[in-house]
């Protein structure tokens, strides 16, 4: 028998993929204090830094800053946002995020989880999410609203860079207002996505986006659906009513820039009315 020598290397088990990744939990308070609001909490994290930004009226502001490459494959990322009783919130985004192909085949995460307190309004309007090629991310919202909070949420999603295929990406909107859902919607589009690039879905259009607004006062006179574009060849934008004193705006686009003039279009439509 060959001895064993002592000083024979050790290999190292095989490291896990569920390891790979950032995991990053940033968080945003936004109080009223002196007839206006602050921040008490504006805590950056992993890929996320928070700026704070001139305010307008009562109003705070904060941008994120990405400090790195992410989302990437095998992240675990999370922003947690708190407009608490009357504040007044806007947060928007130096730049589009862009999701790419990362060490491991895992998914991305990326969850942000808003809460609005009664009297206080949160408007949350950040750049585009593009999914890279190769990429695979799990995207997730969930809103809690008291029953006299107002909101302004914005999504926009553009596929693929300039003459790329997109990457995977699933993404979930959850809403309660005062305890009851307001809204639960998911949609799944890339390689692997049953129909997303079907006529009865995407078809031809690489941009896709939605506004919701929760405005409290609109309750006695909720908005009729219609449809909010003449033609498809530069997108279109249809606006639908929800159960409460809500409207969500859906759009379709060629590509990001047009999406974003279509949704903020149908926003001056609906406030128009």
């Amino acid at each position: 028998m060959t001895p064993v020598s002592a000083t024979a290397p050790v290999v190292p088990p095989p490291r896990s993929t569920a390891a790979v990744g950032v995991r990053a939990t940033a968080r945003i308070t936004a109080a009223v204090r002196g007839g206006g609001t602050v921040l008490p909490v504006l805590d950056g994290d992993g890929p996320f830094e928070f700026r704070r930004l001139r305010s307008r009226g009562a109003e705070a502001r904060v941008c994120v800053v990405g400090a790195m490459s992410a989302p990437l494959g095998g992240d675990r990322l999370r922003i947690e946002a708190a407009a608490r009783r009357g504040a007044a919130l806007h947060v928007t985004s130096a730049a589009a995020t862009l999701a790419l192909r990362g060490p491991t085949t895992a998914p991305a995460t990326y969850d942000v989880h808003l809460s609005v307190a009664d009297g206080a309004e949160l408007r949350w309007l950040p750049k585009p999410l593009i999914s890279a090629a190769g990429s695979n991310l799990r995207q997730s919202w969930t809103v809690d609203l008291a029953p006299t909070a107002r909101l302004v949420l914005r999504e926009e999603l553009v596929l693929g860079r300039t003459g790329e295929p997109p990457g995977r990406v699933t993404t979930r909107l959850t809403v309660r207002r005062g305890g009851h859902v307001l809204l639960d919607q998911e949609a799944d589009y890339g390689p692997g996505a049953p129909g997303w690039d079907g006529p009865a879905v995407l078809a031809h259009h690489r941009a896709t986006g939605t506004l919701l607004i929760v405005e409290p006062d609109a309750e006695a006179a909720p908005p009729a659906a219609r449809v909010l574009t003449d033609t498809a060849q530069d997108g279109l934008a249809v606006l639908a009513p929800l159960a409460g004193p809500a409207a969500l705006i859906t759009a379709l686009a060629p590509d990001g820039l047009r999406l974003r003039h279509l949704l903020t279009a149908a926003r001056t439509a609906h406030l128009s009315h």
